[in-house]
């Protein structure tokens, strides 16, 4: 294995739903309409996302940045803020969510 110090960051969305019947709307939702969006209002370099294996009401969304500065100027831009609205739009007290920016300390892959 060899090792690499990256300097790329991410933004992690974690949200949970209230209510299992939703799991099917919010998936389509955020798979056609809010992940797509997200990913240009953000100008991120990649976005992927996932449910919980552990949890089925716990869905994760992944933003990837180039740097630090880049993902800390997301929490407080006018696009977060557009996303937010529209996500409480659709989603009221349904869906709890959580933001955490993550820089990335090093990886490993296999040679």
């Amino acid at each position: 294995m060899t090792s690499s110090s990256l300097q790329a960051c991410q933004l992690i969305v974690r949200a949970t739903l209230v209510d299992i019947v939703d799991r099917n709307k919010f998936d389509h939702w955020y798979e056609t309409e809010h992940l797509p969006d997200a990913l240009k209002a953000f100008k991120a370099q990649r976005a992927w996302r996932g449910w919980s294996q552990t949890n089925p009401l716990v869905h994760f969304a992944f933003y990837e940045f180039t740097n630090l500065a880049e993902a800390d100027a997301i929490q407080s831009s006018p696009a977060l803020a557009a996303l937010i609205a529209e996500f409480d739009r659709m989603w009221g007290k349904r869906v709890v969510r959580t933001r955490e920016v993550i820089e990335i300390a090093g990886t490993l892959k296999t040679t």
